[in-house]
């Protein structure tokens, strides 16, 4: 992938678009955009997440989800609300949009050094500048994932430090703030809450912030798994001191949801990572026959270390 970063650098995006496979042209436009960004804002994201994942599709409202990372495991349940006056089920959280809503949640929550997170216009327009409409459909979905965020709990499970030793931390994500009734479509109520964070997640995130680009997750926006990758490539290219083989079977079982085997993840997974690699022009990674071999690399945010530093990063 660092091919595509020397073919903009070197002759352009449009001629470097020109000079790629058709496939990889819409990763030349995203690693153009990320090599142009001067703002380099930071987003924040708990390490948990980049270590699992949840859904990338809408699962049975009923069913618990599960996922297995390096020495973690997410557990998501669903859960209830009142709306209304009515007494609502919701399944868990899923796809593109549940993530940049928790991006931004616990981006906030880092920057203001507070679970209590005012929306305002401020979500509005953030998602606006990650290429997510607010209106019509996206704001259905917004809404849809926004609920499903307040009604489930989840639960991390860290291996301990000695062998045999397991901790289970659970709490809700969202405490409050965070639901809206189906009546409500005008565009501009959808950010007029106060959402808090559930205090053992905020107490975590405190404890374990992954500071991401936020020009990164914009140009992968809508790619639910790159957004997956990214993030765990972010967490783990820094800190590893040699190359590391992830084989097949363990990426399954990280972002393998919604496969119905290994063969076809194997098919699909590397298009993920192209992207993710794309918009990570730090990053060190190869593909191999047998899983991808993670080489160390600098951080995702290497030319922001002061602002790194500031969330203890």
């Amino acid at each position: 992938m660092g091919e595509i970063h020397q073919l903009i650098i070197q002759h352009g995006r449009d001629r470097a678009k020109e000079l790629v496979p058709p496939e990889q042209r819409g990763m030349v436009e995203a690693a153009a955009a990320v090599l142009a960004d001067e703002s380099r804002h930071l987003g924040i994201t708990y390490s948990g997440f980049c270590l699992t994942a949840l859904p990338h599709r809408r699962i049975d409202d009923d069913a618990v989800w599960e996922r297995i990372g390096h020495r973690v495991t997410l557990v998501v349940e669903p859960g209830r609300l009142r709306i209304a006056g009515e007494d609502r089920k919701f399944g868990v959280p899923y796809g593109s949009k549940a993530r940049l809503v928790l991006l931004y949640l616990q981006t906030k929550a880092i920057q203001t050094n507070s679970r209590e997170v005012p929306l305002g216009r401020s979500m509005h327009d953030w998602m606006r500048s990650l290429n997510v409409s607010t209106g019509g459909k996206n704001y259905r979905d917004l809404k849809e994932q926004c609920n499903r965020l307040s009604a489930c709990s989840l639960k991390f499970y860290w291996e301990g430090d000695r062998a045999g030793t397991q901790r289970w931390a659970k709490d809700t994500i969202i405490t409050g703030g965070l639901t809206f009734n189906d009546e409500d479509v005008r565009q501009g109520s959808l950010w007029e809450e106060q959402v808090y964070l559930g205090e053992h997640f905020f107490r975590s995130l405190k404890e374990h912030p992954v500071p991401v680009l936020e020009s990164a997750i914009r140009e992968i926006s809508n790619r639910s798994m790159a957004i997956d990758v990214y993030i765990w490539l972010a967490y783990r290219l820094h800190v590893i001191e040699e190359p590391t083989m992830i084989s097949y079977a363990a990426l399954y079982s990280q972002f393998g949801a919604g496969f119905d085997n290994l063969r076809r993840f194997r098919h699909k997974f590397p298009e993920s990572l192209y992207y993710a690699l794309s918009v990570y022009p730090e990053a060190k990674a190869e593909v191999r026959k047998d899983g991808v071999l993670l080489y160390p690399s600098p951080p995702a945010v290497a030319s922001d270390r002061r602002a790194a530093a500031a969330i203890g990063y």
